[in-house]
């Protein structure tokens, strides 16, 4: 699996970050500049279909060798989450014996105890940041699994397949990745993404999302001179917030527990907003916590009649359970997948979303398959390099397993 460690840490070198604040696709060029690097090393490969358009939407086509296979997609995404991901130094540590992880040259620490799963990786090699950026395996990791698995599959014609459609996307870690997803030119019947978490994550369920944001417009006078005149926004915003369920937040929530979640503050004594994310498996669960802030804005506005409180709500994606559930072959395929590559399967909701969770609704059922990693999103990102192996090796199954499926 050289070639896979070497795409990887290759791949982890480009700056793609995406940018909520910039409206156009890609949000941010380095997205574009890895996605033609991408595109270069798809056709080099002798893939057909080869397609990057300006948006930065990548597909691609590996034709398979059994007419009546059907056709299936894997999608991963190129840009990587709001945290520093700039000059990314990837650390490898060969053999782990188990104990804390220096990260870096600095006092910057992968411990054992906040990290108890780490035992689980005795004698495998971790691949860590140096303490400094996040890795970027969310979702490098699955590109370069995809691809590696693509290799393996041009190696071995014998191995039986369908069409096999690639899709690399933009922009999925601020919600846009499916906004410009090219259907037209993607004719799978279902697809995977391979964007999922640990060794086994296979995930057919994920949170319904919104966000919120609530906008305090006070009155700013001399401190000197403020009584009965002064309204100070971050007074009311704080008092907001300090009225929001404590016990509901990400850190206090697992598995199908819903959460509000206070994602950024700005503020001055004139003007101040809070921007919230919401999430709850259950329709009915959303829709209630979506009036609880619509009646907490109402009731704060009351006891504050001089001040404005204002309120958006924007939906971002729903639940694809009720759109896979008519298709569990597909997830069943991939289970199959696991257990075939020696995978133990660990199905179980994401507690967050992907691009396959919209595109799902768009009328491409879309599960979810882990690519190993731990820790997205931070400088404590890491990934096993065998738990790599072991996705490649499920795709590498999945193809093989789904050429036979009929419907």
């Amino acid at each position: 699996m050289d070639t896979l460690l070497e795409r990887f840490l290759r791949y982890v070198t480009f700056h793609t970050r995406s940018d909520a604040t910039n409206p156009v696709c890609p949000s941010s060029e380095g997205q574009l500049v890895f996605a033609r690097a991408l595109c270069d090393e798809m056709t080099q490969m002798g893939l057909s279909r080869v397609t990057l358009d300006e948006h930065g939407y990548l597909t691609a086509c590996l034709p398979g060798n059994q007419p009546d296979a059907p056709a299936i997609g894997l999608i991963a995404h190129m840009d990587t989450a709001d945290y520093e991901a700039e000059q990314v130094v990837p650390q490898i540590i060969e053999n782990y014996q188990g104990g804390d992880i220096c990260l870096g040259k600095g006092d910057e620490v992968l411990a054992i105890r906040d990290y108890r799963f780490l035992k689980n990786y005795l004698g495998q090699d971790l691949i860590t940041t140096d303490g400094t950026t996040l890795l970027g395996a969310d979702d490098k990791a699955g590109i370069a699994e995809i691809l590696t698995a693509i290799d393996h599959l041009l190696a071995h014609p014998e191995i039986p397949r369908g069409d096999v459609w690639l899709g690399f996307t933009p922009d999925e870690e601020i919600g846009r990745g499916a906004d410009r997803f090219p259907l037209d030119r993607f004719p799978a019947k279902w697809a995977y993404t391979v964007d999922g978490g640990e060794l086994g994550e296979l995930e057919y369920e994920n949170f319904n999302a919104a966000s919120a944001t609530v906008r305090f417009i006070g009155n700013n006078v001399h401190p000197g001179t403020a009584k009965g005149s002064m309204i100070n926004s971050q007074t009311l915003a704080a008092r907001f917030h300090a009225a929001m369920p404590a016990e509901q937040t990400p850190e206090c929530t697992d598995g199908y527990q819903g959460f509000f979640h206070l994602a950024q503050m700005n503020g001055t004594v004139e003007e101040t907003s809070l921007h919230y994310i919401i999430r709850d498996f259950n329709d009915e669960g959303f829709a209630a916590r979506k009036a609880q802030l619509k009646e907490r804005v109402a009731s704060l506005q009351l006891e504050a009649p001089k001040a404005r409180i204002e309120l958006t709500l924007t939906d971002s994606y729903r639940n694809m359970r009720s759109q896979i559930e008519p298709h569990m072959h597909i997830v069943q395929l991939a289970k199959a997948a696991m257990l075939a590559a020696d995978v133990a399967p660990k199905i179980k909701p994401i507690r967050g979303g992907t691009d396959g969770a919209r595109l799902s609704f768009m009328g491409l059922p879309c599960p979810n398959i882990f690519t190993g990693g731990h820790n997205f999103h931070g400088k404590h990102e890491f990934i096993p390099l065998q738990s790599m192996e072991k996705a490649v090796a499920t795709l590498v199954e999945l193809v093989r397993l789904t050429s036979a499926w009929r419907d």
